[in-house]
């Protein structure tokens, strides 16, 4: 097993962090979980931030700007737009224009402010679930109704798909005024491929629905497969119709900085938009996010390729050890995001009955698949962004745990 569980980096991916004590979402929540029981050395994959040092580029640019640099007001710089349009173009070809970018402390609360914005109380707003779980979050507290257009799940052949005949069916009701729609999915793994997105642009268009598209995980994208930004597949009527989320937080792990930029073509679109925010008194961002995104995107896309390797390794190495000591458990294709989709659904386990023995036999934390709706029972959510070994030592928790309570004996019966 050791041939498998490593892979060559420039950068330290192999160290096994501690982060107790220091405030994170994902460890505090373990521990809320494990209800006062010893967790040396178990590490959480549920919250979808990585387990991985930062790029040395931003910790020194961060340091740089400490020594030199009063801290007030901080406005974007030109370089730091030149920064944001400049990664689009190279890594996903598309070229924005600056005065589409407006920037937002993260990516929900951009979507709340825009389902705000182009939507009323009690009108619709189509999401695909299993889905993004602050997506229905967003819906139902700003008094909107949740529409549900399911992607459609083949359990033999582990996929999904977009329903497009239920999707023209919700966006031709005439309440339903916004598709909330992520992409790539989280947590399914999917990358919408361009025909897939160009029929969501024409059922929506045809049908005056606007696409929110959420694209945090934009640069996550596994051998074999190329992310499509929305609005490049869109012409100067169509473009009228979207907005398109981002953020430099998923791919090097800068959520803390609650740094996003938004891209709205549309002049009254984008003013809608930012009233939204101004009501709430939201205006600039934190002087460190605008400098941790400008060096991120200027300096540290070797530390991403090294990333994308380990990513694809961890889910290479998880995806044999479930084929070949669990293969009740269905793996689901990784094409995209660092989040791998599992399906337990096999085992003689109810939902809370799956939670209670992760959490209190396996000590394994992950995110529960019913959080992202009702489709995503029985189903877990892995974080892959991890030193390979922490996973591994996972998942031989979680195989000796199901051998000592006999589940497998049990389901194979």
């Amino acid at each position: 097993m050791n041939s498998v569980t490593s892979t060559s980096s420039s950068y330290d991916f192999t160290t096994k962090i501690n982060r107790k004590g220091q405030g994170s979402a994902k460890w505090n929540l373990m521990y809320t979980q494990a209800e006062g029981s010893s967790l040396d050395g178990i590490v959480p994959f549920s919250v979808a931030d990585m387990e991985l040092p930062h790029p040395p580029e931003i910790i020194n640019a961060i340091h740089k700007l400490l020594d030199t640099t009063i801290l007030g007001y901080t406005m974007p710089k030109d370089s730091y737009f030149e920064a944001v349009i400049t990664w689009q173009a190279k890594r996903h070809g598309w070229t924005p224009q600056k005065e589409w970018i407006v920037t937002s402390p993260g990516v929900v609360p951009a979507f709340h402010a825009a389902i705000r914005a182009l939507s009323n109380p009690g009108e619709g707003v189509i999401i695909q679930q299993p889905v993004y779980y602050p997506f229905m979050r967003a819906i139902t507290i700003n008094n909107r109704v949740i529409v549900n257009n399911a992607l459609i799940n083949n359990r033999d052949t582990c996929t999904y798909q977009i329903d497009f005949d239920d999707l023209e069916q919700k966006a031709a009701e005439p309440q339903n005024k916004i598709l909330l729609l992520c992409s790539p999915h989280n947590p399914v793994g999917r990358v919408w491929t361009q025909h897939e997105l160009q029929r969501i642009i024409d059922i929506c268009t045809r049908h005056d629905v606007f696409i929110i598209s959420d694209e945090i995980h934009d640069d996550l994208i596994m051998p074999g497969h190329k992310h499509t930004t929305l609005l490049s597949l869109m012409d100067d009527t169509q473009q009228t119709c979207a907005m398109v989320c981002t953020a430099p937080s998923k791919t090097f792990n800068l959520a803390g900085f609650q740094t996003s930029n938004i891209f709205i073509p549309d002049k009254a679109i984008r003013e809608k938009f930012q009233l939204e925010f101004t009501k709430l008194g939201l205006g600039m961002l934190n002087a460190f996010g605008y400098t941790a995104c400008e060096t991120a995107y200027t300096m540290c896309e070797p530390w991403l390729e090294e990333v994308l390797k380990l990513i694809w390794h961890n889910y290479q190495v998880l995806s044999k050890l479930f084929s070949e000591h669990l293969p009740e458990v269905k793996v689901y294709p990784l094409e995209g995001t660092y989040l791998m989709w599992l399906d337990f659904s096999a085992w003689p386990l109810s939902q809370e009955e799956l939670e209670e023995f992760l959490h209190t036999k396996a000590q394994i934390f992950l995110d529960e698949g019913y959080i992202f709706g009702e489709e995503g029972s029985c189903y877990e959510r892995v974080n892959l962004a991890a030193p390979t070994q922490t996973l591994v030592e996972a998942f031989m928790r979680l195989r000796e745990a199901a051998d000592t309570v006999g589940i497998r004996k049990h389901q194979q019966a």
